[in-house]
């Protein structure tokens, strides 16, 4: 579990981002490991955050959920630009995923074209052609006519448990400033880095 001043430092930045004007403040990249140990790095966006972690959804069908379901265990990295001399946090940890009630009702929040494209996509694997998606859009988008469209079973969120953050902060000169947080015996140790 996050200390509550952890939740409050990345709550604030994630505050003081958006009133910045960063075009993308929820924006995150993730690392995962496949069973063959290889890494990949994509953009997805931070859906939630609590004392549990940080949450994203996707297929879990998705080279990434393939990862995670192989490595349970995932980095982000938020970088915002625009804030100050740049700001980054970076946290490591376990992935569990978000519980069926809370996929379910995030789900219910998204627009109906993404809860289509939901559905319509097989997330990560090869297609014939783009044509291909679109007749699948056009056949989902037809099933669900008049209905709310329900959450895919092949559809969920992570959720990244921290046992380590950092916030980094630019300086000129590459001077930055970075502070480490450790979970260690069931406590949060705070150590300064060298830049």
């Amino acid at each position: 579990m996050l200390s509550e001043s952890l939740i409050e430092r990345f709550q604030s930045l994630l505050d003081e981002a958006r009133a910045a004007g960063e075009p993308d403040p929820e924006a995150m990249n993730v690392a995962t490991q496949d069973a063959d140990g290889r890494l990949s790095s994509r953009m997805v966006l931070l859906k939630g955050f609590d004392a549990r972690g940080f949450v994203f959804y996707t297929n879990t069908h998705s080279r990434k959920g393939r990862a995670l379901a192989a490595h349970p265990a995932a980095a982000l990295c938020v970088h915002w630009k625009h804030l100050r001399e740049g700001v980054q946090v970076r946290a490591e940890g376990v992935i569990e995923a978000v519980t069926a009630a809370e996929a379910d009702a995030y789900f219910a929040t998204r627009p109906r074209g993404s809860q289509i494209g939901a559905w319509a996509s097989d997330q990560s694997q090869e297609m014939p052609s783009r044509f291909t998606f679109e007749e699948r859009i056009a056949e989902f988008d037809k099933t669900f006519d008049g209905r709310d469209v329900p959450r895919p079973p092949h559809w969920s969120g992570y959720r990244i448990k921290p046992d380590r953050i950092e916030f980094w902060f630019g300086a000129r000169f590459r001077l930055h400033e970075r502070e480490l947080h450790e979970l260690v015996d069931g406590q949060w140790r705070m150590a300064y880095l060298f830049p």
